[in-house]
């Protein structure tokens, strides 16, 4: 029986080769792999990456968009005794480069498009598609498929996925085998939440980006289970619908901005769902209007998860039974501990707090990361010797264990799903020479469910043109992080020591 197995990456797609051979692991624009086909694939890249020189613990990493070539390089990579390093292909060039420059990958496979978002990078390239003699596919096959098994041990990492920093550089955060797989191998599938189980017969939706724990985790997630992963290149939803149709998706993970444009689709109110068993959606909250339109249009159950990188996803959530047109109070929160996890509220001095009361929230469970990768003292700031980790979110408990957000500690604001950490853009738009001083804070946004703006103090007048700075900071920051709108002022709220009172230009325009 899995449960209470030790069970690493490699041996999970090497058991899902032997049950079911000839079942379907990935779909990918109509291509169909096998789990044989997928296992020998991954030997055979684990060949490629040691015959390359790689050795156990080096890092390769991933620089495209969602398709079947980064399940195979990544459970390579993990046959190897590699390290996974997928990278946001929406990030400028130097973060990019920053990036690389942190994880020094051996080996990357990226997108043609983003070739030249490597910089000086001068390790190994291969490339997912096109005419280019680097080509993935012919350096794959051009290797022979017997497993080498030297994946890494239960607690040694397979995965480093980049946080965005509060300093303005992003963390990669180190996942193990037990982070990934422990809390689902360690619990009969019986004896979890409905909403939360997994079986070979579910379909799922792969749409969100594998440079997110909620990409990655999600194929993962399909992958232990000898379910079938439909993937989607990047979100469109005309594409979303037609899959969702065509291969009768059971179970769709999507942020609540994605699920509004999905249902705004003029085809979605009269398209049969009745094989959709439920969507899960985390970033945020959902609203209570597109809740309703959502429960109209698709009629199945509807789960919110609450997590992050550091705890490999989802940690808590809120089920089915707790979600109500009507609107209840549960839904103002994210829900419950899931089977395994342990979270407290506690003070500054990490005492736990009764319930009721506002405090951090902190969580200890085998998902936790092993820590930061070259980092630690950020690694010693995070997680306790204990096992306890701070979220850096605050929120509060009630009686019956389940969890509200009060606010972000980190001043953290999401986008779209997308998290942007405001001194990343601050930095980049304290470089223009025509500001003074800036803040950067999240508003609400209807789309987006917040929305970045600047807060600037001209060095000078008359102050700069708004599309001016926006421009400028596109060109130094990812796109969704650059600021949607500038508003200007004399002088910005500062507490006794200099920090910037952002709660209080946030509570301005709220």
């Amino acid at each position: 029986m899995m449960a209470q197995q030790k069970m690493t990456l490699a041996d999970l797609i090497r058991r899902q080769a032997a049950e079911r051979p000839g079942e379907t692991a990935f779909i990918f624009e109509d291509a169909e792999t096998s789990y044989a086909e997928f296992d020998k694939r991954a030997s055979q890249v684990a060949n490629g990456l040691i015959a390359q020189g790689c050795k156990p613990g080096d890092r390769v990493a991933y620089l495209g968009k969602n398709r079947d070539a980064y399940f195979e390089m990544w459970l390579g990579a993990v046959k190897a005794g590699l390290v996974m390093v997928p990278v946001n292909w929406r990030l400028a060039p130097p973060e990019v480069a920053y990036i690389l420059g942190d994880a020094d990958p051996k080996v990357i496979l990226t997108d043609p498009e983003f070739l030249d978002r490597l910089g000086d990078y001068s390790g190994r390239i291969l490339v997912t598609e096109g005419e280019d003699e680097r080509l993935f596919s012919t350096w794959r096959d051009a290797q022979h498929c017997d497993d080498p098994e030297r994946e890494a041990a239960y607690d040694e990492p397979v995965l480093q996925l980049y946080t965005s920093g509060t300093t303005g550089h992003p963390k990669g955060a180190l996942l193990s085998n037990r982070s990934l797989l422990g809390l689902r191998t360690s619990t009969p599938q019986e004896q979890l939440s409905e909403w939360y189980r997994w079986t070979s017969d579910d379909v799922a939706l792969v749409a969100m980006p594998v440079f997110h724990i909620s990409g990655s985790g999600w194929g993962l997630w399909s992958l232990q289970h000898g379910a079938k992963g439909v993937i989607v290149r990047e979100f469109d939803p005309a594409q979303v619908l037609d899959l969702l149709i065509r291969y009768r998706i059971t179970k769709i993970m999507m942020v609540p901005t994605a699920l509004r444009i999905v249902c705004d689709h003029p085809d979605a109110e009269t398209t049969d769902f009745s094989f959709l068993k439920y969507i899960c959606y985390g970033g945020s909250a959902i609203p209570l209007d597109l809740l309703r339109q959502a429960i109209a249009i698709f009629g199945c159950g509807f789960a919110q998860m609450y997590g992050m990188t550091e705890t490999a996803g989802t940690i808590i959530g809120l089920p089915p039974e707790d979600h109500d047109p009507e609107g209840n109070e549960r839904m103002r929160g994210v829900g419950k501990a899931l089977q395994g996890v342990e979270i407290r509220i506690v003070d500054e001095a990490g005492h736990e707090l009764p319930r009721g009361e506002i405090g951090e929230i902190v969580t200890r469970s085998q998902a936790n990361m092993i820590g930061y990768h070259n980092r630690p003292e950020a690694t010693a700031e995070t997680r306790d010797a204990d096992g306890w980790l701070r979220t850096g979110d605050a929120g509060r408990m009630d009686a019956d264990g389940y969890l509200y957000l009060a606010d972000r500690i980190k001043d953290m604001i999401i986008t779209g799903g997308e998290n942007v950490y405001p001194a990343e853009v601050e930095n980049a738009l304290y470089s223009h020479p025509r500001v003074k001083d800036v803040a950067v804070i999240g508003v609400p946004d209807a789309k987006w469910g917040e929305a970045v703006k600047a807060i600037v103090v001209p060095a000078g007048d008359p102050p700069p043109d708004p599309a001016e700075l926006i421009a400028w900071a596109r060109e130094r920051v990812a796109a969704y992080k650059a600021p949607k709108s500038v508003d200007f002022r004399a002088d910005l709220p500062r507490n006794p020591s200099g920090k910037i009172l952002r709660r209080i230009l946030r509570d301005e325009y709220r």
